[in-house]
């Protein structure tokens, strides 16, 4: 019998949503004189374990939320200088896009480069601080209903159970946490988020959602290479047929992150984003600033980018999805935490508004819907509707000049909607269909192998615990992902998790899973075209610990 604790809200996940809809709702219950019990319950080791992002920040959201941030110490310390545009033609050429030709939605005035992570520890300490409870190192695994299907909380995973399912010493079941809303802040991919979407049809009417693998280092380099504010993007090599970009900001104390983004709807099976990534390092545009430098972070994540046609409801009974939980990202500008933190803000508002009128049977999605139809936020998605869609449909130099038209001559206001409703894992073309991809091995200077970048991501679990990548069908990745694809879970993966294990006459054995290795990226969840693998949480606190990413 597992013991069981009441809230007034529960909030599924520490990110920018999860602890701006907790700070608001804390907020709006002291000009209220009212008292509320909110829990915030994160599956990382601390609060910003798990958060990786590029990142370069919008404020518009935290000002609404803190107008007095500065005085409150919240670490935006550099402000974006300029913004350069390449299109890497090959392994050492590449054009620099005119500025008059660039995306608005890629220019930076007003912003900042800085470490998600440190910004969620900071809203967690605001929240802490305005009365919120957070419990770290605790993932929700299971929601939980009411007997008339509304969404009643959720259960946190037991603690100390073995590989084989039985309990080892100091085994501690899972408490439920009770409340009467619960909000889903997840972040994409959302392993419980995913199941409430089905549950209650919420992408009814909606194009699917599309994904990017972003993977994103960290490093020191030469004080003489830096510039404080200097951000880069790009795309075209080494992703030549294939949708994706780089970036490369420069942040403060002589750091600079690198990173490149690759669209999960790619159709090459020999492609590795991770060797991708690793390769595009070398180019003269990059490794002129890391060269000489020091390797010090690595990580990967998934992101939503599907944008406004692929947003779904984001209410049901009892609840609400947030943030990239819902796919509240803006691929025009890149940039998602502004557009998580405002959807956990209307949340907030929308909850606080149905708890304050005593209605249980308040319907959370019109309240919603209407609040987020009368905000900025909705606005910001519905004029980048077509960004994504014009680069899948017509490719990066049409689809980037019909986004540069429409962006800048009437502002993504054009009567046209255009849509990709194809799924990303139904993107994939057989070993017969595609070109080898040959990557270079790595050099240990500017490019490295996976083991010694997972090592980098500072990731564990506790060892003897139930794979927390569950395949539907443990025979499918050597009898049809192999001889059709080559299994490119060997390849999608940025850690290292799948390994087809091959005996000396090269027969394949097994698929061995080390989810040991995993940085809970959820690629494998997105990717794998028989959607064979569903990612769960595995046992609280486990997974990468990111220190300012």
């Amino acid at each position: 019998m597992r013991e069981s604790m009441e809230f007034d809200v529960v909030i599924v996940g520490a990110g920018p949503a999860g602890l701006s809809a907790a700070c608001r709702l804390m907020q709006q219950a002291a000009e209220a004189g009212q008292s509320l019990e909110v829990c915030v319950v994160e599956k990382g080791s601390e609060v910003g374990a798990h958060i990786l992002s590029g990142a370069v920040f919008e404020r518009r959201a935290l000002e609404e939320l803190f107008p007095d941030w500065q005085e409150r110490g919240a670490p935006l310390n550099t402000a974006v200088t300029e913004d350069r545009l390449y299109l890497l033609r090959d392994e050492q050429q590449a054009l620099r896009i005119p500025d008059a030709l660039v995306p608005p939605s890629l220019h930076n005035p007003g912003n900042h480069v800085i470490s998600l992570g440190n910004l969620v520890r900071w809203l967690g300490e605001q929240a802490e601080a305005l009365g919120v409870q957070i419990f770290p190192g605790f993932a929700a695994t299971e929601v939980l209903y009411h007997e008339d299907g509304r969404v009643k909380g959720v259960a946190t995973g037991d603690m100390g159970v073995a590989a084989d399912g039985s309990h080892k010493h100091g085994f501690t079941p899972g408490i439920e946490l009770h409340a009467r809303y619960t909000l889903f802040a997840e972040g994409c991919r959302g392993s419980l988020g995913k199941q409430l979407i089905q549950q209650f049809d919420l992408n009814a009417g909606a194009d699917a959602q599309h994904y990017g693998l972003g993977i994103k280092e960290l490093w020191d380099i030469d004080p003489a290479l830096h510039q404080p504010g200097l951000v880069v993007h790009g795309s075209g090599w080494p992703l030549q047929g294939e949708s994706g970009g780089f970036f490369l900001y420069h942040g403060d104390n002589h750091q600079v992150v690198v990173g490149l983004i690759v669209d999960l709807n790619y159709h090459n099976p020999h492609l590795s984003p991770f060797e991708a990534f690793q390769q595009l390092k070398q180019h003269p545009v990059l490794s002129a600033y890391l060269s000489g430098g020091k390797r010090l972070c690595y990580g990967a994540r998934a992101i939503a980018k599907g944008g406004f046609n692929s947003l779904g409801k984001a209410g049901f009974p009892g609840g609400l999805l947030i943030g990239c939980e819902s796919g509240t990202l803006n691929f025009a500008k890149i940039k998602g935490s502004h557009t998580a933190m405002k959807s956990g803000i209307l949340a907030a508002e929308t909850v606080f508004a149905a708890l304050t009128q005593e209605a249980s049977g308040t319907d959370l999605q019109a309240d919603f819907s209407a609040r987020f139809q009368a905000s900025w936020l909705y606005q910001e998605l519905y004029q980048a509707r077509n960004f994504g869609p014009a680069l899948h449909k017509l490719g990066s130099t049409l689809g980037g000049a019909f986004n540069l038209l429409e962006q800048r001559l009437v502002a993504g206001k054009w009567p046209l909607t255009l849509h990709d409703r194809q799924a990303d894992h139904l993107q994939l073309q057989t070993l017969q269909e595609s070109a080898p991809i040959r990557y270079p091995k790595p050099d240990g200077v500017l490019s490295f192998d996976r083991l010694s970048s997972v090592f980098l991501s500072n990731t564990n679990h506790e060892d003897n615990q139930p794979c927390h990548l569950k395949l539907a069908d443990p025979d499918l990745p050597l009898q049809e992902n192999l001889p059709l694809y080559d299994e490119p879970a060997q390849r999608y993966c940025p850690a290292g998790v799948y390994e087809v294990i091959r005996a000396e006459d090269n027969t394949p054995l097994r698929l061995q899973i080390n989810s040991q290795n995993c940085v809970h990226c959820k690629t494998c969840d997105i990717k794998d075209p028989a959607q064979n693998i569903t990612w769960t949480c595995p046992e609280g606190g486990g997974g990468p610990n990111y220190p300012n990413m």
